[in-house]
């Protein structure tokens, strides 16, 4: 059985083909990164002049024809709105040309599915960090649960808000986590409530303090401190509470190495294991898309035209 998956639920457009035994053809992508940060219908038209392109590139990569490929994924959501309904008529599209079942599947269970194919973790607490989600995942009884998310923004939403406050550029990631590497800690506010975080608070604190003529290297390894630890606090509860023993890290904060290195730190004191989703999969791409159909398919799941609509608000815990 041969995937293809369209990705399209915020900045990047990607399109990956893959087969039910986790064989990867093709990885295609293209992201929107203006300097400001990204506004949904400019990212949406990124993505409507790209689909042609990337789909051609895709089948050129797997070395098949459009008449090859046995479904056709996408991201029905969570995502920006008019991103998601240009994925949702694209693959819409290629559903009826191509005669292919159509599968609508979940970006953050797809995250998590191709984490677990990439690590062979089986049963671990997942934390999902990413632009727009920050929550830490596991399933019990057969479903997923959320056991813990932000309050307001996602950590990659903080990060760069932060970025752009303080004139930094975008993506700020990157940007902050080489100037963290100088910086000294400078004490920020910490803010977790039962198992859920928050952010808006230590984002506007690190803008006042710029202001005020704090270093950026001292603010940007303080921030890096404040808000992994709490991530890193809500996964280890989350961790005690199933008595898992396996923790997996996905999205495309992920690349952080402090985090990482927080993680690995709290399961190697816990006597867990702990497992990164390789980078070129941690973020969004066409790949985990395409295997989640996979998933779906073979359960029986596909979804009609009629149903397929967009899902902007889709949770892990509502699939």
């Amino acid at each position: 059985m041969l995937s293809l998956g369209i990705e399209g639920t915020a900045h990047t457009l990607g399109i990956g083909i893959i087969d039910d035994k986790g064989k990867i053809l093709s990885d295609v992508k293209s992201s929107f990164f203006p300097p400001k940060g990204i506004h949904p219908r400019e990212a949406a038209e990124h993505h409507a002049q790209m689909a042609p392109k990337l789909l051609k590139d895709a089948l050129k990569t797997a070395k098949i024809n459009p008449k090859d490929i046995d479904i056709i994924s996408f991201s029905q959501g969570p995502g920006l709105p008019p991103c998601l309904r240009i994925t949702a008529t694209f693959a819409r599209a290629l559903s009826l040309k191509l005669k292919k079942p159509l599968v609508g599947v979940n970006h953050c269970i797809s995250h998590i599915d191709i984490a677990k194919l990439m690590t062979e973790s089986c049963d671990p607490i997942v934390l999902y960090v990413s632009g727009g989600n920050s929550q830490v995942i596991g399933k019990t009884c057969g479903k997923y649960r959320v056991f813990g998310e932000t309050l307001d923004i996602a950590i990659g939403n903080a990060i760069d808000k932060f970025a752009r406050e303080c004139n930094l550029g975008f993506p700020g990631g990157p940007i902050i986590e080489k100037l963290a590497k100088k910086g000294k800690y400078i004490e920020l506010p910490y803010t977790v409530k039962g198992m859920d975080f928050s952010y808006s608070g230590l984002v506007t604190d690190i803008v006042r303090r710029h202001r005020q003529g704090a270093k950026l290297e001292d603010l940007s390894f303080s921030f890096q401190e404040h808000a992994f630890a709490m991530l890193t606090e809500v996964t280890e509860r989350a961790l005690a509470h199933t008595e898992k023993n396996e923790v997996l890290i996905t999205g495309g904060v992920a690349a952080n190495k402090r985090l990482g290195k927080m993680l690995s730190i709290m399961c190697k004191e816990r006597g867990a294991k702990y497992f990164a989703c390789p980078m070129q999969y941690a973020g969004d791409n066409g790949v985990m898309i395409a295997w989640s159909g996979i998933l779906n398919k073979k359960k029986g799941k596909t979804t009609k035209i009629e149903d397929s609509r967009i899902r902007p608000k889709w949770r892990a815990d509502d699939d």
